[in-house]
């Protein structure tokens, strides 16, 4: 009885310890719109920091905006359009 209750205030312990990690992980969300070649295109990232949760969000309007790895490039160096982070 008392392992079955230690090893049930392990798995507790463990999954707790998870779920404020998992937390710590996407402490910041932000919307960040880009505009390339005449379009624009919002996307919503979380991240560990607002820096990349911007960048995330602006990588992934970019993945919709660009067509090719040179005007992804370009897309991904320019200023976003809004940013707005929680």
């Amino acid at each position: 009885m008392k392992i079955a209750l230690a090893v049930i205030a392990v798995i507790l312990a463990v999954a707790a310890l998870m779920y404020f990690a998992m937390q710590g992980q996407t402490a910041h969300s932000c919307e960040v719109c880009m505009e390339f070649n005449g379009r624009t295109q919002c996307r919503t990232a979380k991240g560990p920091t607002v820096q990349e949760a911007t960048r995330t969000a602006a990588d992934n309007a970019c993945a919709t905006l660009a067509s090719g790895m040179t005007d992804s490039m370009r897309c991904g160096r320019t200023e976003p359009k809004s940013a707005k982070c929680q």
